[in-house]
């Protein structure tokens, strides 16, 4: 395992009840990366965050988390260098948000002050004495991920964090998630959500069928798999498409010229796209 790598899953072959859930899974993730998990409900995504926290077992392969073999994960010293928030990440609902966090204080032995950082860090300063119960979905899941990131773990699981939130909220726990990334937190996100993917991943993985089909960073996946036309919107509100070549640069240059150019754009497909072209199948 490279020393750079926090992460290493090597042909990892996973069943439940002899059906297939995950099928030679190997891919790698770099110290300080944001490594993105694309794929369909069912596709395995959920599955392979178990593993990679050592919840689950595996058939064969290999997988290894700070150089180590993940069933050290079960140490609670190793354990604390890590955060895992999913969909069973649940708070007490009588309780309100300082005493949750209070709870997690004293089981990661974090100072209470830490308490007051990190409802800043997600956007939460005062808001400490509510109850948890009667919180909005967005504002229960930036609790959920304060209470993820308070004893400030090395990497970070995320399943599916934003799903079901409104924009503003989502938003803001990309921000979140960007600035954790700048401090070095290694990041691994599952997600069905492409524009999530591209706004806050440095490489991405398509699963589908527990299989990996492609991955790399989102900008060369979308370079690679583009038409290599442009289309010109010009100012009378006609469109026109031509080719990433000299016969379509002289044409651009003559619109310009001409001062009929309104804007122009490079006809590069989406994740989205690009998941449905690999695998046939839609990401939601």
């Amino acid at each position: 395992m490279d020393m750079s790598e926090i992460i290493n899953v090597s042909n990892v072959h996973k069943e439940f009840d002899g059906k297939r859930a995950l099928d030679d899974l190997s891919f790698s993730i770099q110290s300080g990366e944001t490594f993105g998990f694309l794929g369909p409900s069912g596709s395995g995504k959920t599955t392979t965050i178990k593993l990679l926290t050592a919840q689950e077992g595996y058939q064969s392969g290999s997988i290894q988390v700070f150089g180590r073999a993940v069933e050290d994960l079960k140490d609670p010293k190793l354990m604390r260098r890590v955060g895992v928030l999913t969909d069973n990440s649940g708070l007490y609902e009588r309780l309100t948000v300082n005493a949750n966090l209070q709870l997690y204080c004293q089981l990661y032995s974090v100072p209470y002050k830490r308490i007051e950082e990190v409802l800043h860090e997600v956007g939460l300063t005062g808001e400490e004495s509510k109850v948890v119960s009667k919180l909005s979905k967005g504002m229960r899941q930036r609790v959920i991920l304060a209470r993820t990131i308070l004893h400030k773990p090395e990497l970070l699981f995320l399943d599916e964090p934003t799903s079901a939130l409104d924009p503003v909220s989502t938003e803001r726990i990309h921000r979140i998630l960007r600035t954790l990334n700048e401090e070095g937190t290694t990041i691994f996100l599952t997600t069905h959500d492409m524009y999530e993917a591209e706004r806050i991943c440095d490489r991405v993985a398509f699963l589908n069928k527990g299989h990996i089909q492609l991955q790399g960073p989102p900008r060369e996946l979308r370079v690679s798999h583009s038409n290599s036309s442009i289309t010109l919107l010009l100012k009378d509100g006609r469109e026109q498409l031509v080719g990433n070549d000299h016969e379509g640069a002289e044409h651009i240059r003559e619109v310009i010229a001409n001062q009929q150019l309104a804007s122009v754009h490079s006809n590069e497909p989406s994740l989205g796209d690009i998941f449905a072209r690999v695998t046939g199948k839609e990401l939601f």
